[in-house]
């Protein structure tokens, strides 16, 4: 059993400040989810991430490119059931039938994944771009949060105005040295 796969509009996906989180299902079931985003940049955000078995992985089209998610058929589990976005049985079946099985703008497609090891994966049109992630089920992982998980990614734009804002920092700082070390006349005599 490895699981089901399904492709949908509107999901509403576990967020905390635009990073992805595991949360619990709205089943009852006390079954977790991971959210992986697929970006305009073209790339899977995160594109490693560890989850306990029995989570449902949940890759969300955040922009507007299409994209696929499609196992390397040789690069997961053994006794794992093949996934690919359009339900496709192997990685030639979906790479023959591409744009079959794409995920648009704000569509989604998930897979419950049972079976412990490592799953790569990629994007049809996006792999020579290194488009490619990876998921590994363990059961010692607490499916991504609390101790032994996956910490959480930094977004780019998070990194970007941290380094921003160092930068000013220190241009301040310059210009304020520069003024009190060869200020101008100030009228002190």
């Amino acid at each position: 059993m490895g699981g089901t796969e399904t492709t949908r509009r509107g999901f509403i996906r576990g967020l905390a400040g635009g990073v992805a989180v595991a949360s619990t299902a709205g089943t009852g079931s006390g079954q977790e989810q991971r959210v992986i985003e697929m970006t305009d940049s073209l790339v899977f955000d995160p594109d490693a991430v560890t989850v306990a078995p029995g989570t449902t992985v949940v890759w969300e089209n955040t922009g507007s490119v299409g994209h696929s998610v499609t196992a390397y058929e040789d690069e997961i589990p053994g006794n794992a059931a093949y996934f690919a976005s359009g339900g496709f049985d192997s990685e030639q079946a979906a790479r023959d039938a591409y744009p079959e099985g794409e995920i648009g703008g704000g569509e989604s497609f998930e897979r419950t994944l049972d079976v412990e090891g490592v799953y790569e994966y990629f994007c049809i049109p996006h792999e020579s771009a290194g488009m490619v992630g990876s998921i590994e089920v363990s059961a010692g992982s607490g499916g991504g949060g609390g101790s032994g998980g996956v910490l959480p990614s930094i977004p780019g734009a998070a990194k970007t105005l941290a380094v921003a804002t160092v930068s000013a920092l220190f241009a301040v700082l310059a210009v304020t040295y520069f003024f009190l070390k060869y200020g101008g006349d100030y009228g002190l005599d």
